[in-house]
């Protein structure tokens, strides 16, 4: 089992890194002047969905996701 936990705290290390660099890779959700001149309501601002910002959301999710699982995983007192 001592195997087992080394191999997913090397995992979780690099989930780690990965959800530092995509969080610090996503623009900043505040509209400030772009919400006065309507840029918020053009196509980039419509189909964000489909758009690198709307990827790194995603990827964002599922990283989360594997840190949770396998913090709890890591700290069963068991394994």
């Amino acid at each position: 089992m001592g195997v087992l936990r080394i191999v997913l705290q090397v995992i979780f290390i690099l989930v780690c890194i990965a959800l530092a660099a995509i969080v610090l890779m996503q623009e900043g959700k505040t509209q400030g002047l772009g919400a006065i001149g309507g840029v918020a309501e053009s196509y980039w601002g419509k189909n964000k969905g489909r758009s690198m910002e709307g990827a790194l959301v995603k990827i964002t999710k599922y990283l989360v996701i594997a840190f949770i699982v396998i913090a709890v995983i890591l700290n069963i007192k068991r394994f």
